[in-house]
């Protein structure tokens, strides 16, 4: 397990005109290379947010899809492209592998592009708490029933997905914000609730057994950052159904922020819910109006 991250000397990230700044930027399950995979919006996060580390935690290119066909638009180039720029001008990005870009895993502990391959991770927080970095999927073993879920690309999701983009369609001309029928469905279907909680508590353990103060990871996507039993457990999402990342604040106050509710292609206002902010802590605002949930 690699040691606390360093950063790197401050003001040395390339800052956008309007973006807002954290310390730390968590994100995975982009899935590049999907039908499902909402380029735009997360090119809108990146133009509007800037961090002195990034993370990428696992599932950012579908390699799984990519071997069946080639799927490759011009935005997910884009995205790349991003996040290669970001390691230029002084962004610390490191990128844990998950099971769908498994293949990114014959490179641990090697630099491209100034983006840094790991198997794990150890983030220190401002505030001096560890947390563990993990993609997730391997404890899809320890978990015994709705294990489709961990298959983000089996044909009935994929149906779903594209049934998800007709339907986003038919709301973008409504005038209506972006809404995920994936994400809807999981959430009803009792089964699909019940895997959730047990993958949170499984990965929590195991971060306990590590001796951390907490864990951010992904896999799921299924956004999340809450305690269990004393331990902080943090999913930062998706780029396929929530449009979601986990932060740290310069105070070491994390949040998760929704970028589907954004007042662009994909909504009204940018949702915000996290540790509630103190009160003497200057929060700059995002590009759009935002509403505060507390955890």
């Amino acid at each position: 397990m690699q040691n606390p991250t360093p950063l790197p000397p401050a003001g040395s990230a390339h800052d956008a005109p309007d973006a807002q700044r954290f310390r730390a930027i968590w994100i995975s399950d982009i899935h590049l290379g999907t039908p499902g995979c909402q380029a735009e919006a997360l090119l809108d996060f990146l133009k509007h947010t800037e961090s002195d580390l990034l993370y990428l935690v696992g599932d950012i290119i579908d390699g799984w899809q990519l071997r069946r066909s080639w799927y490759w638009p011009q935005a997910h180039n884009d995205v790349v492209q991003k996040i290669l720029r970001k390691a230029r001008k002084g962004t610390r990005v490191i990128y844990v592998p998950g099971n769908h870009d498994e293949f990114a895993r014959k490179y641990l502990d090697h630099s491209f592009g100034g983006v840094e391959v790991a198997h794990e991770w150890v983030h220190q927080r401002a505030d001096g708490k560890r947390f563990w970095i993990t993609h997730g999927d391997l404890f899809d073993g320890v978990i015994q029933h709705a294990k489709w879920l961990a298959y983000v690309g089996d044909w009935a999701y994929e149906f779903t997905l594209k049934l998800n983009a007709w339907l986003n369609r038919l709301r973008g001309r409504l005038g209506l914000p972006y809404w995920s029928l994936s994400k809807y469905l999981k959430l009803k279907v009792k089964r699909a609730v019940s895997f959730i909680g047990d993958y949170e508590r499984a990965v929590a353990r195991e971060a306990r057994k590590r001796e951390v103060d907490g864990v951010v990871c992904g896999h799921i996507h299924h956004a999340e950052l809450r305690e269990i039993d004393g331990l902080i457990y943090a999913n930062d999402g998706d780029w396929v159904e929530s449009l979601t990342a986990l932060v740290e604040h310069a105070n070491g106050r994390m949040e998760l922020l929704d970028w589907s509710a954004l007042a662009r292609p994909y909504g009204a206002a940018a949702a915000v819910r996290g540790e509630p902010a103190e009160a003497d802590e200057p929060v700059a605002p995002l590009p759009v109006p935002v509403a505060a949930r507390r955890v």
